[in-house]
């Protein structure tokens, strides 16, 4: 693997690249693509439109578009002038959107459609259109490479600033295992850190990345075999999907050329992941457990998930992550608690947040919040996270449990289990349910009773049309139970 020299800013990199392979292929949307001349010339072009209009050294600009190549120009054209790249959905609500905004008073909102969003807003089209060259700019490094939204349900803002300055990092390349020669496949949101940073690390690296607009199961399978796609990015939702399309479809296409299938995000079950390593080989299956803050993760392949099955895996080097229980005491190996981390010792300040304060324990640990423990060999398992943790009749009881029992039901298609008030036995488990085709709530609690134990079995089952996890993986389980809450 070819390793790039880590002291160059992102800006300078692009620019290399287009020197080196100027007709090469460097991202591709359905029908929109671009060569690394083109990327790097169309670039320093929006750069000097975004500077026109008051974005400088130092400033958050907030972008707001779909997946697809502007994206792309516009995070490369806030590097180029020493500006922070704040990625927000396109579809978010104008005063979610208000909120974040001037919580990162950024000058102006990189979006296609206007809004009175308390900022003004241009389109790409709109900066390409401004007077002005694609000649190279001065040489600038971000003071922070990225600034995404927290992805938590508290509906406060809360930006996670990089520690990380704008310059490239072949660490992280080499980290998710993505070298020049790779050809990189994107179907999740890049709004989100995951799909952010492993586009950004396939770009760094000179290899080409084809984003698809928004996931599609079939879609997905049919990229793979045109592109010859040898790394991809996955959630779990996106492999149930993948895997419950019918046999035939799934062997129509050919992916031979896949050597690396990254998930993260959100908890696999069991039964899903092992199908997918069956299917695609135990050491293409990659898993990282992490968070936007980046104090500590895990990761393991395939391979070692069978010999540890349901594990997260082993922390990695830089950082540290031990499980205490409620009074703040170390638990040993075997015992279930609150999973806190840290960065290691050399590691410099991974983030810092705008909007929020951290919450840090004696001695710099800091909590996301997720219930687990390590076996003896080191390798962490997660239970859920502490906020989603039902108590029903005096016994916790964890979602993602139960969502992974009703998951390997052929019929459903998403689910998500919150807790609803219970005179009994305080709360009783909910279960909202997508499902493929018809299905009755018998049916499925006939299919829980030899998975669950009868106090982690749901009372209640809603059906629903719509997807309960977005996709990146997400589900926000307190707006489910709030919106229940309310009708009721």
């Amino acid at each position: 693997m070819t390793v790039i020299p880590s002291e160059i800013s992102i800006g300078a990199a692009l620019s290399r690249e287009a020197a080196r392979q100027p007709d090469a292929l460097a991202v591709q949307c359905g029908g929109d693509v671009r060569s690394w001349r083109a990327l790097d010339l169309a670039t320093n072009r929006i750069a000097r439109g975004l500077a026109a209009k008051g974005v400088g050294f130092g400033d958050f600009l907030t972008i707001a578009l779909p997946n697809g190549v502007e994206f792309i120009e516009a995070c490369y054209a806030a590097w180029k002038l020493g500006a922070v790249p704040q990625p927000v959905s396109f579809r978010l609500p104008i005063a979610e959107l208000k909120a974040i905004a001037e919580l990162a008073n950024t000058p102006l909102i990189v979006g296609d459609t206007p809004l009175d969003a308390g900022k003004p807003v241009y389109s790409i089209a709109d900066l390409l259109a401004l007077p002005g060259d694609d000649s190279a700019l001065e040489d600038r490094v971000s003071p922070a490479w990225k600034a995404p939204t927290s992805g938590g349900s508290t509906g406060r803002p809360k930006l996670i600033v990089a520690g990380q300055q704008g310059f490239v990092s072949p660490l992280s390349s080499a980290f998710w295992r993505i070298g020049r020669d790779d050809v990189v496949l994107m179907p999740g949101p890049l709004y989100h850190n995951g799909p952010f940073i492993t586009a950004a690390a396939a770009l760094q690296m000179g290899a080409p990345l084809i984003i698809m607009p928004r996931f599609d199961a079939e879609e997905t399978l049919r990229l793979i075999e045109k592109h010859r796609a040898t790394w991809i990015y996955l959630v779990p939702t996106m492999m149930g999907r993948i895997w419950r399309l019918p046999k035939e479809v799934r062997e129509r296409y050919d992916l031979s050329s896949l050597k690396t299938a990254w998930h993260l995000a959100a908890p696999c079950p069991a039964w899903l992941k092992e199908e997918w390593i069956n299917w695609l080989g135990a050491e293409t299956i990659w898993e990282l457990y992490g968070g936007t803050e980046a104090q500590a993760r895990t990761y393991l392949n395939g391979v070692e998930w069978l010999a540890h099955r349901g594990s997260v895996g082993k922390v990695h080097e830089s950082g540290e992550i031990k499980i205490f229980d409620a009074q703040g005491l170390e638990l040993p190996a075997g015992e279930t608690g609150e999973v806190y981390m840290r960065r290691a010792g050399a590691v410099p300040q991974t983030y810092r947040y705008i909007g929020a304060e951290a919450q840090v324990l004696p001695g710099g640990w800091e909590s996301l919040g997720d219930i687990g423990w390590f076996d003896a060999d080191g390798y962490l398992y997660l239970a859920d996270r502490r906020s989603d943790m039902i108590l029903v009749g005096g016994a916790n009881v964890y979602p993602a449990e139960i969502e992974a029992a009703l998951e390997e039901h052929p019929m459903v298609q998403s689910c998500a289990v919150i807790g609803l008030p219970d005179d009994d036995l305080g709360n009783r488990i909910h279960a909202v349910v997508q499902v493929r085709d018809h299905v009755s709530a018998e049916d499925l609690l006939a299919h829980l009773k030899d998975r669950l134990v009868t106090y982690k079995r749901p009372r209640s089952i809603e059906f629903v049309a719509e997807a309960l996890r977005d996709d990146a993986g997400k589900v926000r389980r307190s707006a489910l139970r709030s919106e229940r809450l309310t009708k009721s």
